[in-house]
């Protein structure tokens, strides 16, 4: 299976320019693996550059984890990151994902010194 980088999984969601956009779908067609780092580098984009709130983030998210021809790796992990992130948004997705990739491995706590996502179970502040 094909893999997908931040850029084209970014004009997928923004879908700015046609031209790019036409060939990301036809890249995806058959198919597409969205590595987690790829969603993380997504949704700091989508933040920083294209000011995106994070309702319309968790969206994009959740529209990426229901693409048909997209499979995003570890899914459940990624749910549950959402599932946080939507909880507490301030905290921003790509903690939130930290935080989860580090309990699916059974490496808890998290370490942190971020006093939101100490909060969270599984963190503890430093």
């Amino acid at each position: 299976m094909r893999a997908v980088d931040t850029n084209l999984l970014v004009r997928l969601i923004v879908r700015d320019d046609l031209k790019q956009v036409e060939a990301a779908e036809a890249f995806i067609a058959d198919g597409a693996w969205v590595p987690q780092l790829v969603l993380a580098e997504t949704t700091w984009v989508l933040d920083a550059v294209h000011e995106r709130s994070a309702v319309q983030l968790a969206a994009a998210i959740e529209m990426l984890l229901n693409h048909a021809q997209l499979s995003i790796q570890d899914a459940d992990v990624v749910e549950r990151a959402l599932a946080q992130f939507r909880a507490r948004p301030a905290l921003g997705f790509p903690d939130c994902l930290v935080l989860e990739v580090a309990r699916k491995a059974g490496h808890l706590p998290l370490g942190t010194f971020d006093r939101g996502l100490s909060r969270l179970e599984g963190a503890e502040r430093l």
